[in-house]
């Protein structure tokens, strides 16, 4: 990655950042876009691991999750951030705009997260492209325990719907968009009647392949995979400046896991907004 790796903190000049680099680790790999920081070809590369989700194969997830930055373009030098434990974080400015990327080189996904900052205070538009063997659906484990009272700790939460993304070829590959400070934009060509567990039917504005959002100014998109994506959880704390995935309950929450094969009533369509 920009001709970095092992354990380190350096600056690479702006001359020396191609239009687009590659992020290459052992079970993840993925692109950016340097002028704006869009992440493009994230995919899991299937190294053998025994957490692995992908059933050994490469995997790819997302075509792209870029950010609408308005005309605004990142200019500055990166900042690389390379931890022993395989964490990365890079950093890019241009004018009245920041991005940074943070990213965790793990065979279960890890954490993955996008944030912008704007000196004008506005919202940023994130568009999430999911790879085309990938698509959105309703978790049918969540609707049919939907109000159900669940143990979290040492207390107990509801449940509520839930939206993931999955494919037909790795039983545990599961995700979910993980917003902070983030509110999705709900897409009406693309209404989903789900049947719910007392047989009302529930209107689900998403698509299959593609998700928008609206972003503050200091927050983040991020995703979780594997056992994290179906946990039972409260939303992520709420934060506008330097957000850090901090939510993990490491056991302490209940999880409900995913259907595999996912029925075809349960998946979202069309895949794009008409």
């Amino acid at each position: 990655m920009l001709g970095k790796s092992g354990s380190q903190t350096t600056s690479v000049a702006a001359g020396s950042v191609g239009s687009v680099f590659r992020v290459q680790g052992k079970y993840i790999q993925f692109d950016v876009d340097a002028a704006s920081f869009g992440v493009l070809n994230y995919t899991m590369t299937g190294a053998p691991n025994p957490v692995d989700i992908t059933g050994g194969k490469a995997t790819p997830v997302f075509e792209s999750k870029m950010p609408d930055h308005r005309g605004l373009v990142l200019n500055g030098s990166v900042s690389v951030e390379l931890s022993s434990s395989a964490d990365m974080v890079l950093t890019r400015s241009g004018p009245g705009l920041t991005m940074k990327i943070q990213a965790k080189d793990c065979a279960n996904g890890g954490l993955f997260q996008m944030e912008v900052q704007r000196t004008d205070e506005t919202k940023t538009v994130f568009t999430h492209k999911l790879a085309e063997s990938a698509f959105y659906y309703d978790n049918r484990n969540f609707r049919n325990r939907e109000g159900d009272t669940v143990a979290y700790k040492d207390t107990t939460l509801k449940v509520t719907p839930r939206i993931n993304f999955g494919n037909d070829y790795s039983r545990k590959f599961v995700g979910r968009d993980s917003p902070q400070f983030a509110d999705r934009i709900t897409a009406p060509s693309c209404t989903n009647q789900i049947v719910t567990r007392t047989g009302a039917i529930s209107n689900v504005l998403h698509c299959g392949g593609v998700s928008q959002w609206s972003v503050a100014s200091g927050g983040r998109m991020g995703q979780v995979m594997g056992e994290d994506a179906t946990e039972v959880a409260p939303p992520a704390t709420v934060c506008t400046h330097k957000c850090q995935a901090r939510n993990r309950t490491r056991g302490e929450s209940t999880v409900l896991g995913s259907p595999f094969p996912v029925a075809e009533a349960d998946r979202l369509k069309p895949r794009y907004p008409q």
